[in-house]
């Protein structure tokens, strides 16, 4: 008993020695963080998992430290390659991703310094592949682009009360690829390939996000192929 005592002893002592064990904070293990200050990772168990964990954070003196997180929703069938996404399939496209700009129904929160565009009754999201304006906000809506190929904006009071563009098929669109995919508020349940969050989450993201930090997004699974470690 005296000796398990002691080599019990050893063991911790050791371990006080060495400092406080501390895995590195989960952007410090993604390939790429898009080179700012501030990220965001959305991270699902898998590939069909319609639910998973957001997390916001802060890059300071040279570490990744949490700035706060929230339960995430995901695509109704779960989340995809986001290079290889196809349009229509209600999947979240995986991939590290720009954050363009903000936008809302209701009134940027208080503290906002990221770009933000109110919504009225004009303003629509083209998701119409024929049209010049696929994958943009419209206002008004174009006669090249079907209003069924067309987000209302104004239509979804919950979840567009708050919102920030993720640059998915943004830059450069790619038709069929998908188009008007946002960090937004919750809807009823999961989304048709968007990232969602509560409300109050929203807006504590919209307040923290800084556009001078170059704040991107990083959507991924915990492991495999679609790993949020591989972007």
């Amino acid at each position: 008993m005296r000796t398990a005592l002691v080599t019990g002893v050893t063991i911790v002592t050791t371990l006080l020695a060495q400092g406080p064990w501390s895995p590195d904070p989960l952007p410090a293990r993604l390939a790429d963080t898009g080179g700012g200050s501030q990220l965001i990772t959305a991270v699902a168990p898998g590939p069909g998992s319609t639910t998973g964990r957001l997390t916001w954070w802060d890059r300071r003196a040279g570490r990744w430290f949490e700035a706060g997180s929230a339960d995430a929703r995901f695509g109704s069938n779960g989340l995809t390659e986001g290079a290889t996404r196809t349009q229509g399939t209600s999947t979240t496209p995986t991939g590290l991703y720009e954050l363009p700009y903000a936008f809302g129904i209701r009134s940027a929160p208080a503290g906002t310094e990221y770009r933000y565009r109110r919504v009225t009754d004009g303003s629509w999201w083209c998701q119409d592949n024929a049209s010049a304006a696929y994958n943009r906000w419209v206002e008004p809506l174009p006669a090249d682009c079907a209003p069924g190929e067309a987000e209302h904006l104004v239509a979804y009071a919950s979840q567009y009360a708050h919102a920030l563009v993720i640059g998915f098929n943004y830059a450069e669109p790619v038709r069929g690829r998908g188009a008007g995919i946002f960090l937004h508020v919750n809807g009823r349940g999961a989304t048709a390939g968007c990232v969602s969050v509560p409300k109050r989450a929203m807006r504590e993201i919209l307040r923290w996000a800084n556009p001078r930090r170059h704040p991107h997004i990083a959507i991924g699974t915990e492991s495999g192929a679609l790993a949020v470690t591989r972007y």
